[in-house]
């Protein structure tokens, strides 16, 4: 359990292995990037479910977030044309939040109980058909940007990354962040793919 971790609420999901840029403007969030920066320590990028923190008795409350998120680690950043900072952020295991406040910053912070790093699983042939289509997916110049670097023997590593990338529901990704198992997840990828492709 750490106490006082940072969250970054947003209305995406950050999944494990999964890349994601991001555009950083906010001064609580330039603050909290130059200190992971700085220290090599990592935030939490967690569901937004409901608005921003309010004011309420003069003090801030919380917004309404998902019950589990992923630990961020950038791993890389840039100067954007429009002068913003624009970060690249890697999934990495998963964590749930209680006690949500809000520093004095503005930051939301949580008490995270943080999960293990999932264990490689071999890629079975049935979910070869999988892997095919993210190879495809990483040909595509705006993920290329992403520099994705893929275990194509690990299920887990391909499973997730074809989440991060596919246009599908957040809440079908959140609901797949503890997906209870590799099994599921798989399936649930194929039942989508099936539906995006109109078979």
């Amino acid at each position: 359990m750490q106490s006082e971790y940072p969250l970054f609420p947003l209305p995406t999901t950050l999944l494990p292995y999964g890349k994601m840029p991001l555009q950083i403007f906010e001064q609580r969030y330039l603050k909290l990037v130059k200190q992971c920066m700085r220290e090599g320590s990592t935030f939490g990028v967690i569901q937004l479910v409901k608005g921003s923190e309010v004011m309420k008795d003069g003090r801030r409350v919380p917004p309404v977030v998902a019950e589990r998120g992923t630990v961020a680690q950038i791993v890389d950043w840039d100067q954007l044309p429009n002068g913003l900072l624009g970060i690249t952020l890697q999934g990495k295991n998963t964590f749930a939040a209680s006690n949500l406040r809000v520093a004095e910053d503005g930051l939301v912070l949580c008490d995270a109980e943080f999960e293990a790093a999932l264990t490689p699983a071999p890629l079975l042939d049935t979910w070869e058909g999988l892997a095919e289509v993210l190879e495809s997916l990483e040909a595509h110049p705006h993920v290329e940007r992403l520099q994705l670097d893929i275990d194509y023997r690990d299920a887990w590593q391909v499973g997730y990354n074809l989440l991060q990338l596919l246009p599908l529901d957040e809440s079908l990704k959140l609901s797949l962040l503890a997906p209870g198992s590799l099994e599921r997840l798989m399936a649930t990828l194929d039942q989508e793919l099936t539906q995006l492709s109109g078979d």
